[in-house]
């Protein structure tokens, strides 16, 4: 397949693995610097059980854990950057839609946004809660706080909300979880939103951005740190879910069956683990033996870790986490 002259690869030596057959072996995809292989097995849970529903995201500590949000009773789980189970924390962190690693001085802290219970949460990384927005001070809340679903801190400890599936909102919080300002609101047009899924803080130009998941317009957008639109940053893609940030380059996990890596200037430079079969992309109810390794189905958290290989979640039924490592 060819956009704008790049040349998206996937498996090596075959387009994609035979139906009906799950593949356990590595398997390759990518294309130049950005190629990455499978690691099978990777992330799973004791005793062969499911990691449960992976509605959530992905967040990598500085010692290399890999934190996964799940709609299950054990809430987040911790694996080793090996892949190996480390704990769960318990069904208080159940079903964080998004889900983020942020410093605050010498001390890693998880952000998520709770989507069922409306309320954001900052744990320690044993799951001990910190901080919950709203909460008494918060007062209230334009547009309410239902359907909020991702959640990043700025460089000054500014907390930063948005709402993709109810006001189309985001909110501007304080460090204490005091609100500041909203902005936003749903359309097609500057500043405004179709489900804006995931947000995260961009520090690649001479200032911080805001790097929404537009998801519903199909596009990646900057707001300035007071909710200012500043534009559009990457258009025509297939619903993105959230991103991940690595020197000049932009991890996007992208609903509709595929990452994609995009440049400093928005450019796309590479597809990841691209869906050939339409009728499998976006879907959470897909059977074990629709499920390849190197083939994404629903991705829709992710992270690059320490090494620069990235760790998928994948929107499914059971739960599904990829690592891919780079070559």
């Amino acid at each position: 397949m060819l956009l704008g002259g790049l040349v998206a690869h996937g498996h090596e030596g075959h387009e994609h693995p035979p139906a009906g057959k799950v593949v356990t072996s590595v398997q390759v995809t990518g294309n130049g610097q950005f190629t990455f292989e499978t690691v099978p097995g990777f992330a799973a849970m004791p005793d062969g059980a499911n990691v449960g529903p992976t509605h959530g995201g992905v967040a990598v500590d500085g010692a290399g854990n890999v934190y996964v949000s799940t709609e299950a009773n054990h809430g987040v789980v911790k694996f080793s950057g090996e892949g190996k189970f480390v704990k769960s924390f318990g069904a208080g962190t159940k079903a964080l839609h998004s889900l983020a690693l942020v410093k605050e001085g010498d001390k890693e802290v998880l952000i998520g946004a709770a989507v069922s219970v409306q309320q954001v949460l900052k744990l320690d990384l044993d799951g001990k809660t910190l901080l919950t927005i709203p909460h008494k001070e918060t007062g209230e809340i334009k547009g309410g706080f239902n359907g909020v679903t991702g959640v990043d801190v700025g460089p000054e400890g500014n907390i930063y909300v948005v709402c993709g599936y109810g006001s189309n909102l985001i909110h501007k919080f304080d460090a204490s979880g005091k609100l500041l300002k909203s902005a936003g609101g749903r359309g097609k047009g500057d500043g405004q939103f179709t489900t804006c899924h995931g947000i995260s803080v961009d520090h690649r130009g001479e200032k911080p951005l805001l790097l929404v998941s537009d998801r519903e317009n199909r596009r990646l957008v900057h707001l300035d740190l007071d909710l200012n639109f500043v534009g559009v940053h990457t258009k025509h893609l297939r619903r993105p879910c959230a991103v991940s940030i690595r020197g000049d380059y932009v991890a996007v996990a992208e609903l509709e069956g595929r990452v994609t890596i995009v440049g400093k200037n928005g450019d796309v430079v590479a597809f990841l683990g691209d869906q050939p079969d339409p009728k499998l992309r976006a879907k959470k109810q897909v059977p074990e033996g629709k499920l390849f390794d190197g083939l994404f189905t629903s991705p829709h958290g992710l992270s690059w870790d320490n090494d620069g290989n990235i760790i998928v979640q994948d929107w499914n039924v059971s739960g599904r986490v990829t690592k891919l490592k780079k070559r």
